[in-house]
């Protein structure tokens, strides 16, 4: 996700056209809705207890970058309002991965620890 951040931040800088950095926009949003989906089914897996607030984030999200990409189709393609996206979506991005999805991490690793001692039981059998 950070390094399609970084590809529509360099488009921008680089004066490329509407289709490109629509393209990537495009992909952008797809590829998020992905992350997200693999991420819930994890946390379903290994019932992690901040799940429902972690998919909130998500939504809220996904709402977010819904409202921009809109803008984008309504306003056209301009330097400002990729500067925008990019920077919302970064700073989304870092401060989600650096907080949220760390903890999450954690508590699976300690789910996994716990699963070895316990004889090989299935996370969602824990």
């Amino acid at each position: 996700l950070v390094s399609t951040v970084n590809r529509l931040q360099k488009a921008n800088l680089e004066g490329k056209g509407a289709d490109e950095i629509g393209g990537i926009m495009e992909f952008l949003v797809a590829y998020t809705v992905k992350h997200f989906q693999d991420e819930e089914t994890l946390q379903a897996q290994y019932h992690y207890p901040d799940f429902a607030v972690h998919k909130n984030y998500h939504e809220d999200f996904k709402r977010q970058v819904g409202v921009l990409t809109q803008r984008m189709m309504t306003e056209g393609v301009s330097p400002e309002l990729v500067n925008e996206v990019t920077q919302h979506v970064g700073d989304w991005l870092l401060n989600h991965i650096k907080g949220d999805d760390f903890k999450m991490a954690a508590y699976i690793q300690s789910r996994d620890i716990s699963h070895e001692r316990d004889g090989n039981k299935q996370p969602a059998d824990l």
